[in-house]
């Protein structure tokens, strides 16, 4: 196992730095420019969409799409994925995942943008897509559409869901009942039934139960963080100036890269926002709008959800506390012992209660997510029996993560999603020519004064190419 341990780091070392730092910040910085800063231009149009209804009763709402891609976005890694950047990369970390956030909302307009265009209509007249579809669509590649769709599934179904089980059951090593093989084992049994149960409903249940938990989760969670900055505000001053100094240490940056606070804070951050890798825009698909630019705002909306206010949540409620971090109280131990400043004991209690609600919707978030692509690659839904037995593998999945190592489980789920993005990127790259003339048509009708209604023709696309925007 250690070997094993040993070669994925290495692996994943390799392929981040400064391979897939380069693509990510490059990729997302050309889409900023090319769209004139959407990401802060429109955030204001962006929060207007959000609050509209669809057409027709029973369709899947901007709203909606949203809070399944919050779900899946916003979990275990704003908590956990937080205090390991600080812990093992610096407080600079953090300044780094807000960098990621920010040029990234480029990259999760422009991909949710492509997915709405490119999305198929099911039987029901309700729309399904994602990068599988507009790689095969747009890129005529089907062959690497499967592969990214196999990669989403390893992704999703293995490597996040066995760690966001992982990060629930080593919340429960600052108790004195912890025991290090009966404790995982258990918190790992109730999670795999509980989330085999609730999976086993089908994708209108994920989208009712997400849409109701979500915004409660995360509203709670601020609020205790902003009561923890505010009782040490004297020390915020010195908190900011200690993110600022550490993340623009060039010489500890480039001495040891691939453990720097640069690559932790990229790592971490894509992790938490996952904006570029080609997750949401399964979700962005779903949502019925009259243009595909809306949902492509929409989504732009979830990566900020995430980083600059969830993980900035964390990471104020961290470092404020002056609780010293370090590799050995990497993960949840330290935010609890951080919260504990100001809660005593009912500090591990609430970041284990979050961390049960975050992991929770992380896990069916993802499997909505792997529902979507199995259905690519068999090119219709798969029969009831198959989906059945693959909720039941799952959730099986999930138990086995709570009993991993750390390594282990951190190693995979970067790896995999790394896989992912080097897919996604160069693929939306190469159609960022649709998206941007999409966002050109938006922008005119709006001028006007217009609801804009997308036409293919508009932008130079030929509709026949197109399932639902005939």
């Amino acid at each position: 196992m250690d070997y094993l341990i040993k070669f994925l780091n290495e692996l994943s070392d390799w392929i981040y730095s400064p391979l897939l730092i380069i693509l990510l910040l490059g990729v997302g910085l050309y889409f900023t420019f090319r769209t004139k800063a959407i990401q802060l231009k429109n955030l204001k149009e962006s929060f207007r969409v959000i609050a509209e209804k669809p057409v027709d009763e029973g369709d899947v709402s901007s709203f909606q799409a949203l809070m399944v891609s919050t779900a899946s976005r916003v979990g275990t890694g704003n908590i956990v994925g937080v205090s390991t950047a600080i812990c093992l990369g610096g407080p600079g970390a953090v300044f780094w995942m807000w960098v990621v956030a920010l040029i990234g909302g480029a990259s999760a307009f422009v991909e949710s943008t492509l997915a709405q265009i490119y999305k198929k209509r099911g039987w029901t007249n309700h729309s399904y897509g994602g990068p599988s579809y507009y790689i095969e669509a747009a890129l005529k590649n089907r062959r690497l559409g499967v592969i990214f769709s196999i990669c989403l599934i390893l992704t999703y179904a293995v490597g996040f869901n066995m760690l966001a089980a992982f990060n629930l059951a080593d919340s429960f090593k600052m108790y004195d009942f912890y025991h290090p093989t009966w404790t995982p084992t258990l918190v790992g049994l109730v999670l795999a039934f509980l989330t085999g149960y609730c999976v086993l409903g089908g994708g209108g249940r994920i989208i009712r139960f997400t849409s109701l938990l979500v915004p409660v989760m995360g509203f709670v969670y601020v609020a205790v963080s902003l009561v923890m900055v505010l009782v040490n505000l004297p020390y915020i001053p010195t908190m900011m100036r200690m993110i600022f100094k550490d993340a623009f240490d060039f010489q500890a940056i480039t001495s040891g890269l691939a453990g720097s606070s640069l690559v932790y804070g990229i790592k971490r951050g894509l992790f938490s926002n996952e904006a570029g890798i080609g997750s949401a825009p399964n979700a962005a698909a779903a949502a019925n709008v009259s243009h595909p630019v809306k949902q492509g705002l929409v989504q732009m909306v979830s990566v900020f959800i995430d980083t600059i206010l969830i993980c900035s949540a964390t990471a104020f409620m961290c470092l404020s506390s002056q609780v010293i971090p370090s590799e050995k109280i990497s993960g949840a131990p330290y935010v609890q012992m951080a919260l504990s400043s100001l809660l005593g004991h009912y500090g591990y209690y609430f970041i284990t209660f979050a961390l049960m609600l975050f992991g929770f919707t992380t896990l069916i978030g993802n499997l909505y997510y792997v529902d979507n692509n199995l259905t690519y690659i068999f090119g219709k839904q798969p029969s009831g029996r198959f989906m059945i037995g693959f909720r039941i593998l799952a959730a099986l999945v999930i138990f086995v993560g709570a009993t991993q190592k750390a390594d282990l489980v951190w190693t995979l789920a970067d790896l995999m999603m790394a896989l992912m993005a080097l897919i996604n990127l160069p693929s939306i790259l190469a159609l960022s020519r649709i998206a941007l003339a999409s966002l050109s048509d938006y922008r005119e009708q709006i001028s006007k004064g217009k609801n804009p209604v997308f036409k293919a023709k508009s932008i130079g696309l030929d509709d026949s190419s197109l399932d639902y925007w005939k």
